[in-house]
């Protein structure tokens, strides 16, 4: 069963947060709310989320302020903040908030259906990383264990490996479609956030293409001694 991604929403005003769940409940995720900085900030020490939608304008710690010390925590650096503002203060309101760490910034009140869209691929993205993830630890196992006979449940490395293969294969592909679907999309944060995926799936792939039995460490094919 795949776990479903935490989203964490921050807001002071109750109603706020109430209409952000109406807009989000279509994705099947988990909902987290914050009505503080402070409460944002102890959420985020026991949890991990996909994505943050982050009110800019709260009384005590504001939104940039909150993403100023989200930014600061190692757990936390690489989680996608999505600004949230009622106020349009002008571009250097704007850059304020991507300077603060926002992957992107919208303005209240705001099309359902576009706020939806944009925490989707974040949580997508989530889900990817996630997998990618699993086949990291089953990789480590290999590598930790690669000179014994067999690993766990009478399996033998070369079939680990080629599960494993199998594995990251269909990770690969769903990160090649998820690529070619953000292709579409002038989220130029959203893009980047692939594009660093694809990377990471791309050594993953090295570590495991040097594992196979017959390659070099740059996967390429190992000289027959005969």
């Amino acid at each position: 069963m795949i776990q479903k991604a935490k989203i964490l929403l921050v807001d002071d005003r109750p109603e706020n947060l109430l209409a952000l769940e109406a807009i989000l409940s279509a994705l099947d995720q988990t909902l987290v709310r914050a009505s503080s900085g402070e409460e944002a900030l102890k959420a985020l020490l026991t949890d991990d989320f996909a994505v943050i939608l982050l009110d800019v304008q709260m009384p005590g710690m504001d939104g940039f302020e909150t993403a100023a010390h989200i930014k600061r925590r190692e757990r936390t650096r690489d989680i996608p903040i999505i600004f949230l503002t009622a106020i349009n203060h002008g571009p250097h309101h704007t850059f304020r908030g991507y300077a603060a760490g926002a992957v992107d910034y919208i303005s209240k009140p705001f099309d359902p259906w576009v706020l939806r869209a944009k925490v989707s691929v974040f949580v997508e993205l989530y889900m990817k990383n996630c997998q990618l993830r699993e086949q990291a630890v089953l990789l480590r196992l290999q590598l930790e264990q690669g000179g014994g006979p067999s690993l766990g449940g009478g399996r033998e490395p070369v079939g680990l490996l080629a599960e494993l293969s199998a594995r990251l294969a269909a990770v690969e592909e769903q990160a090649e479609a998820l690529s070619k679907q953000l292709g579409e999309s002038a989220d130029a944060a959203a893009v980047a956030t692939a594009a660093h995926l694809e990377r990471k799936l791309t050594g993953l792939r090295r570590a495991l293409d040097a594992l196979e039995p017959g390659t070099g460490t740059d996967g390429s094919a190992i000289p027959s001694r005969d």
